[in-house]
């Protein structure tokens, strides 16, 4: 028996904008994740092929098996045609993570499933999906969110921004999109776009 495509619902949003809590009320839902921060997190260490690209490049980033991104951005601040060269390791990578997790839900069965991914209009990877979910929150409560983390400056927050594309775009091109002032709020809104699009597979 053929097993029917799910429902492949992206998430995106800027950062300090609540993507990673939204992904985890999927999680909790049972709904299947595919997150594209924590795959890139797992070929940066161990014994994997972007690991020994990177020692090649940027032997100094790499120790034990393990890249520093830390030192990495050092790096490739100084040297910035280096991004190019490591996104052109690591996209193929992370691209063939993704259509594993996509060839095992369909081998499931399960009715929906969730890419979650910062970049996802930037790297045309809303072309995967069925409908795309921005989460959005003002410029004022973005910033401080990030802020309150304490594990980068004013600096790299900019910079950082100046990568993605801007919210007010990501929201004109959403199907859906979620503002994240409150856990409640966000809880009920997962909630509901779960039982609006469950029953909504390509093949159905």
């Amino acid at each position: 028996m053929k097993s029917s495509k799910p429902f492949i619902l992206g998430l995106t949003g800027s950062i300090g904008m609540g993507k990673s809590t939204t992904a985890k009320l999927f999680s909790a839902e049972n709904v299947p994740v595919w997150d594209a921060d924590a795959t890139v997190h797992d070929l940066y260490q161990g014994d994997t092929p972007a690991v020994h690209a990177i020692a090649k490049l940027v032997p100094e980033a790499v120790k034990n098996q393990q890249v520093d991104r830390g030192t990495l951005k050092l790096y490739i601040a100084e040297r910035p045609e280096l991004l190019q060269e490591i996104e052109a390791l690591v996209h193929p990578l992370v691209s063939q993570s993704r259509e594993d997790f996509l060839t095992a839900a369909i081998e499931s069965g399960v009715p929906l499933v969730v890419i979650d991914h910062p970049l996802l209009f930037e790297t045309k990877g809303d072309q995967l999906c069925d409908a795309v979910l921005v989460v959005t929150a003002s410029p004022q409560e973005q910033k401080r969110r990030v802020m309150e983390r304490g594990e980068m400056s004013e600096e790299t927050f900019e910079f950082i921004l100046a990568k993605q594309m801007p919210d007010v775009q990501k929201r004109q091109r959403a199907d859906y999109v979620l503002e994240t002032t409150t856990p409640a709020a966000a809880q009920e809104f997962v909630l509901q776009l779960i039982a609006k699009i469950s029953g909504k597979t390509p093949d159905a």
